[in-house]
């Protein structure tokens, strides 16, 4: 599990999967961790991806490298859950 802030969200349309990451730990491309949602679960996340940027999430899943940084790919909506973060 990791928590934090989403600093950012981005619909990357134009790359392969057409993935939604959500990037937390500092401003892309900056960041140290992503969650990445797939294309085929995007339109079932309430509320959708965008609106949790700046917002604080926990994310659950196996953490693998992706480049230099932390990444767990999104199963499900389940995967992120709003946390409360003091």
């Amino acid at each position: 599990m990791v928590c934090g802030k989403v600093e950012k969200t981005r619909y990357a349309e134009n790359s392969e999967g057409q993935p939604t990451f959500l990037h937390m730990g500092g401003a892309f491309p900056r960041h140290t961790f992503s969650a990445r949602i797939p294309q085929d679960q995007r339109d079932k996340f309430r509320p959708s991806p965008e609106e949790l940027e700046g917002k604080d999430v926990c994310v659950v899943g196996t953490i693998q490298r992706d480049a230099s940084r932390a990444e767990i790919a999104v199963r499900a909506p389940g995967d992120i859950k709003l946390a409360t973060i003091k």
